[in-house]
């Protein structure tokens, strides 16, 4: 292939469908696995929120609420989800809630363990920053074209192309909150004789636990944003109703779907806000 100078030509895109086709023939089995256990996953947990009936598990979210955060989130919770059922959204919030926490928790399992080796390893770190710089720089609804040609349309690609989006504040967070632990505690801790699985594991990760819990809380609304896009590709849930709302010129669903979210949304947020509030860090700096 000739490359003129003056007047050049990469044909990456020629690549990259060249290598999702290499990728397919030959881990087509890892694509299957995938989509069944992100599937089931979402299945069983779709299940279990709409299953009892609306009044019983806005009880519980409400019960939840004030276990982690007040209750004051609590009443908050009671009348959000209360509205979401009576603007008949009830199936589609919860079908949006379960796909956020699937993604969110298979998120933040990869986000963890590469933030407390990137802040264990300067090496890792400087091998992750970039990636991670090109995951948040990279357009939302770019992810959405190769997760379509892997996994076909569904909730399973929705899932996939958010875990991507929402990883890398999980990733930041943690390597920063473990970074800002002082270090004379952890050369205390070792000179002690605790070995450096103890260390990181009973000083450093409850000290960066605060620093830790904002960056979930950063997955979680981004997962949110990105599962409403994913309703682009099929994914169903309030995301459907936002994309068939513009698809209409539907501003009546359009708003409904859009409350909805914002019922989620910070029923998440206070619900990761009250568990860092009850980390051992923040009650001890609250007592002082």
């Amino acid at each position: 292939m000739e490359f003129d100078v003056l007047n050049p030509r990469i044909p990456l895109g020629s690549w990259i469908e060249q290598f999702f086709d290499w990728f397919q023939h030959w881990f087509g089995w890892l694509i299957d696995a995938t989509n069944w256990v992100i599937g089931g996953l979402y299945s069983g947990l779709q299940t279990a929120l709409s299953t009892p009936l609306y009044l019983v598990m806005m009880v519980l979210l409400a019960a939840l609420a004030w276990l982690c955060a007040s209750w004051r989130v609590a009443v908050f919770t009671l009348v959000g989800f209360y509205v979401v059922r009576a603007m008949d959204q009830w199936n589609h919030t919860m079908q949006t809630l379960a796909l956020v926490l699937v993604a969110v928790v298979l998120a933040l399992l990869i986000a963890i363990p590469v933030g407390i080796l990137a802040a264990r390893s300067k090496r890792f770190s400087a091998i992750v920053k970039p990636v991670l710089d090109f995951m948040q720089t990279m357009p939302s609804l770019a992810y959405l074209v190769p997760v379509i040609v892997l996994f076909s349309v569904g909730p399973v690609p929705g899932a996939i192309a958010t875990i991507i989006f929402a990883l890398p504040p999980g990733v930041r967070f943690t390597e920063l909150g473990i970074r800002q632990v002082d270090r004379e505690t952890v050369e205390a801790a070792a000179a002690f004789g605790a070995s450096p699985l103890h260390i990181l594991t009973r000083v450093q990760i409850p000290l960066a636990m605060p620093t830790i819990m904002a960056g979930v809380n950063q997955v979680i609304m981004l997962a949110l944003s990105m599962v409403v896009l994913s309703g682009m590709v099929g994914a169903g849930g309030l995301g459907g109703d936002v994309v068939a709302a513009l698809s209409q010129v539907d501003i009546g669903l359009g708003m409904e779907a859009g409350v909805a979210v914002v019922v989620v949304a910070v029923f998440l947020d206070r619900i990761t806000g009250g568990l860092a509030n009850r980390t051992p860090l923040a009650r001890a700096q609250r007592a002082n």
